[in-house]
């Protein structure tokens, strides 16, 4: 062989060996780049799933999750009710620093969101169910396309959306569309995401799907199938439990067609619930825990959830480490390697990506809360309440690690931690007060129109559809409310 053809073939496999290096190293970047689904109830208490061995209720396909990936048993809500944590999830933020003071408050368009950062890392984005970030109340209606505040302004790509709660044959909008469905509402947000992960996954392109359910909040609109087992129940309980039995059937469908897709073992599953569970819903909805929606004791923040992630959670387990909403969004950039110009500070939230694999035994900054006046500290075991009326505040401390369920007051006892933690819960207390002000923003302020919160009664775009919309038991009660008025 002349020393032209050795010259020839040593460049061929020079370029062959570069190609192959080239694409054993895309493979291996296409596993860090995990697609990622962030799944919420709504209303959905930590006693209800059949893996804390509920009296009544079943739900094997949590279970199912549960057994194969990471249950967190100490898992909370940013907030007590819904629009907060909903913030948090996207903000990585304690409520009170997103203007999300409570339900129905609008998320400020100067935060920076989980969506914005993935869709700028290369990622598709859709979300699914309900959105309730744009400063509208009452149940949930069909999200308008000229929304201020609609999903695509907070980075999704495409969005199946209503404004709050929904139940079945919701009227939802696409990308402003309005469109009407029948049957379940869990199934079908979840149907309805599968397409556009199907979409993604034939498109070889990771993706961030949102899926917010509108189920256990009331009203409670079961199929009488789900709610067979349910028949020794009153009627509330009975419809609620037969929502619950839906929706754990869609995480099934969930979980199957990313199987059907393949793409199961690369695609990060993180399911929680917005705050804590309902009272007067029989057997508890709470599993025993202090307090409901509403509430800064244990049953108002906290709630199932769980991380399924096959390619990287290997040995499934159960971990106590306390763990928040606001901790999805630093996991996920740390998992992608995001830059950290991508959140706005402060955050609040950690990375729990080290979680995954190996068991941390205490959380090295303590959690805030904050609604409806009242403020509470987290700090692993201990647990301070500052309660608040129109007068004056009282306080409370627990030992969550002996009292789980909250029912001796520390605070005269324990002076020391009392005294520690209510210095951090001021100190904390002043640094949210600061980004609540806009000060965390480039501006330093917080830009004009931010809606306040009203109903959507009020919104002049929604008036042509009242007198069909009167016909639907979703509306009916309010629209007539309006029209009396």
């Amino acid at each position: 062989m002349n020393t032209t053809c050795r010259c020839l073939l040593c460049r061929v496999f020079i370029v062959t060996l570069m190609l192959s290096v080239m694409a054993s190293a895309a493979c291996r970047a296409d596993k860090t780049r995990p697609n990622i689904i962030l799944v919420m109830a709504d209303d959905q208490g930590w006693g209800q799933t059949g893996y804390y061995n509920n009296p009544v209720l079943k739900t094997p396909h949590l279970d199912a999750m549960a057994a194969n990936g990471l249950r967190f048993d100490r898992y909370y809500a940013a907030a007590p009710v819904c629009s907060p944590t909903r913030a948090s999830v996207l903000t990585g933020r304690t409520n009170l620093r997103t203007g999300v003071l409570s339900h129905g408050y609008a998320l400020r368009r100067q935060e920076k969101t989980i969506a914005t950062a993935l869709r700028n890392a290369g990622y598709a984005t859709g979300h699914f169910g309900k959105w309730h970030l744009n400063g509208l109340r009452g149940p949930g209606v069909p999200v308008l396309a000229e929304d201020s505040h609609n999903p695509g302004v907070f980075g999704f790509d495409e969005w199946l959306s209503v404004t709050n709660f929904f139940d079945r044959d919701p009227i939802m909008s696409r990308d402003g569309q309005f469109v009407e469905f029948k049957g379940d509402s869990s199934e079908i947000i979840v149907s309805e995401a599968l397409k556009f992960i199907d979409q993604q996954a034939n498109a070889k392109k990771p993706f961030l799907a949102v899926i917010w359910y509108g189920t256990p909040h009331n009203p409670f609109m079961a199929s009488e199938e789900d709610t067979r087992s349910f028949a020794h129940l009153d009627t509330e309980s009975k419809d609620q439990h037969g929502e619950l039995v839906a929706m754990d059937r869609s995480i099934g469908a969930l979980r199957q067609g990313l199987k059907n897709f393949q793409i199961a073992d690369d695609t990060l599953v993180w399911f929680t619930s917005d705050n804590g569970g309902l009272p007067k819903i029989k057997p508890s909805t709470v599993g025993g825990l202090r307090g409901f929606k509403g509430s800064l004791y244990e049953g108002g923040l906290r709630v199932p959830a769980i991380v399924e992630w096959p390619a990287h959670i290997k040995t499934p387990r159960a971990t106590e480490f306390p763990a928040v909403a606001m901790d999805i969004f630093p996991t996920v950039a740390d998992i992608l390697g995001l830059p950290d110009s991508t959140m706005l500070l402060p955050q609040d939230g950690i990375s729990l990506k080290g979680l995954f694999t190996n068991d941390w035994l205490r959380r090295k900054e303590p959690i805030s809360f904050s609604c409806f006046g009242n403020s509470a500290l987290l700090d692993n075991n201990y647990k301070l309440l500052q309660l608040s009326d129109k007068k004056n505040h009282t306080f409370e401390l627990y030992d969550l690690a002996t009292d789980p369920k909250e029912t001796t007051n520390l605070y005269a006892t324990r002076p020391e931690v009392a005294a520690r933690m209510r210095e951090l819960l001021e100190s904390q207390n002043e640094s949210i007060k600061s980004s609540l002000a806009g000060k965390d923003y480039p501006e330093g302020r917080v830009n004009d129109g931010e809606p306040e919160p009203r109903f959507w009664t009020e919104v002049d775009a929604y008036r042509p559809y009242f007198v069909e919309w009167q016909k639907r038991p979703e509306y009916a009660s309010r629209l007539k409310t309006k029209a009396a008025k």
